[in-house]
């Protein structure tokens, strides 16, 4: 294998990772956010997981960023990104996939996600942190 093939990155796909399509339960909203020309790029290779802790999958696929938890394929977030900065989001309802049915708490988790997933390096441990310690959290456990 030559240097340049050891340092190309690697763009995730959808057939990737085994995945699930979005459920017929499912509502939309509109998230409002900027991207610069660096976190479109970071959101544009992907992640394909490497280890348990890292929960989520995503790809792009033109303008639409597909968002999968890892361990069961199911799709959580449909992105279709805008250049007004006005996304629109479709998300899982069906609540044997995903419990969340409020749109403000998806919209503060979302926003968290993409806080993490437009990092270079993409640090999925501290998100797994994160995300453990606010169900800790609203299970009064914390």
């Amino acid at each position: 294998m030559t240097e340049d093939n050891k340092n190309k990155i690697r763009v995730a796909t959808r057939n990737d990772w085994r995945i699930e399509p979005m459920p017929e339960q499912h509502e939309t909203f509109v998230l409002d956010r900027s991207f610069t020309n660096e976190e479109m790029d970071v959101l544009h290779l992907g992640n394909i997981p490497k280890e348990m802790e890292d929960k989520w999958f995503w790809y792009m696929e033109g303008t639409t960023l597909w968002a999968h938890r890892s361990w069961t394929g199911f799709c959580i977030y449909r992105i279709d990104l805008k250049e007004d900065g006005k996304h629109v989001v479709t998300v899982n309802r069906d609540p044997e996939q995903y419990r969340c049915t409020s749109i403000e708490e998806d919209v503060r988790s979302l926003n968290m996600l993409l806080d993490y997933w437009t990092r270079t390096p993409y640090d999925h441990y501290n998100e797994w942190l994160s995300e453990t310690y606010d169900t800790l959290k609203k299970a009064d456990k914390a």
